[in-house]
């Protein structure tokens, strides 16, 4: 689990390298370098293998985690150290860290002239919500903590637990159709003036349901090993299903409520993230130094890696006149060699460590 967590964050930075200089319309990022079809962009084919599963992964593997911990410790305790880990650098670490990203993520509107008029104060606190990036990762997590408490108090004596730990493959496999049905509740047409877009930017009902699979279903060791027993045959499954998905969609916006409530895509992603639980147990049951420096830091990797991606990101794009595949290379380079090393800076500055990191 723990390998699989980090392998699943390296794999969240790369994609943001491909994400930034998309050209599918995709929200977010700086744009392509050119419109599609006409500059199709191949590259981009990483965003529609990644997307439709490794975040409800991680979802997944942090309601497994909530389990562990709960068995434990206290509720009370865990939520606290809950809050203080994922809502601190939420909230508090936008105006500490993350308003850097949002000055890269409102760097285009500044530079029409749209905050021209702006008091530096009010400002500042848009580019620090504007920061927020991948924290609506943790931010979500600290929602579902709070509603795993209360799911957790109607089974306070273990029964559904115990009885989702019964399941066989088939019944795992079948769950899938939870999977899809968390996708239907994203809002097919946004109603520009109202939150919709904000909800299917977080997708909290959808993600509530790896995260709830994760604690009840995912959390025992017999389903573990069924999982891992089938890793071969679930992992060729979700190969064919991705290819069939990917190349009847590509160069659609593969983040679109209508193309992820799509019952292809719901197969892939419950598919592949079944396959990579089942790889790991099987193949990638052990460590070494590396994967147990990982193992303790790749939470604080995925908080800070942003900003390198938005800041060199759009410098090159702007100020520079490097070909694209020199971007990609550099921004990729830099990405996973940057952020570690801005991670342990950070985590060695006693009161920014607790902000951004949520660290004693």
């Amino acid at each position: 689990m723990d390998n699989l967590r980090w392998v699943t964050v390296l794999l969240v930075l790369l994609y943001h390298v491909v994400y930034f200089y998309n050209n599918k319309g995709v929200f977010g990022g700086i744009g392509g370098f050119g419109p599609y079809p006409e500059v199709p962009q191949y590259q981009d084919v990483l965003m529609y293998i990644l997307y439709p599963w490794f975040m409800p992964l991680l979802f997944i593997l942090a309601g497994i985690s909530a389990r562990y911990a709960l068995d434990k410790y206290s509720a009370r305790d865990w939520f606290k150290s809950r809050t203080r880990k994922l809502l601190v650098p939420g909230t508090i670490g936008l105006f500490v860290f993350h308003w850097m990203v949002g000055y890269f993520s409102t760097a285009v509107a500044a530079r029409q002239g749209v905050f021209d008029s702006v008091p530096a104060a009010v400002k500042y606190v848009i580019m620090a919500v504007s920061g927020t990036g991948p924290l609506w990762f943790i931010q979500v997590l600290w929602l579902l903590s709070l509603v795993l408490l209360i799911v957790r108090a109607l089974d306070r004596h273990n029964r559904f637990w115990t009885w989702c730990g019964k399941a066989g493959i088939v019944w795992i496999i079948m769950l899938g159709v939870l999977f899809w049905a968390g996708e239907q509740t994203l809002i097919r047409n946004p109603r520009p003036e109202s939150a919709d877009g904000l909800l299917n930017l977080y997708k909290p009902l959808f993600y509530m349901v790896p995260f709830l699979l994760g604690y009840f279903v995912f959390s025992h060791e017999q389903v573990q090993s069924q999982v891992g027993r089938a890793w071969i045959p679930l992992m060729a499954s979700a190969v064919v299903a991705g290819g069939v998905l990917i190349g009847t969609t590509f160069g659609q916006d593969n983040t679109s409520p209508e193309y992820l409530g799509s019952p292809l895509n719901s197969l892939y992603g419950w598919l592949m993230c079944l396959a990579m639980m089942g790889w790991f147990k099987a193949k990638f049951d052990r460590t070494n130094a590396f994967a147990a420096y990982m193992t303790r830091s790749s939470y604080g990797i995925y908080i800070v890696h942003y900003l390198v991606i938005a800041s060199l990101g759009y410098q090159m794009k702007i100020y520079t006149q490097l070909p694209p595949w020199s971007m990609y290379a550099i921004l990729t380079v830099a990405v996973f060699a940057l952020s570690p090393l801005l991670y342990e800076v950070i985590r060695r500055i006693p009161l920014v460590r607790w902000c951004v990191f949520g660290e004693k």
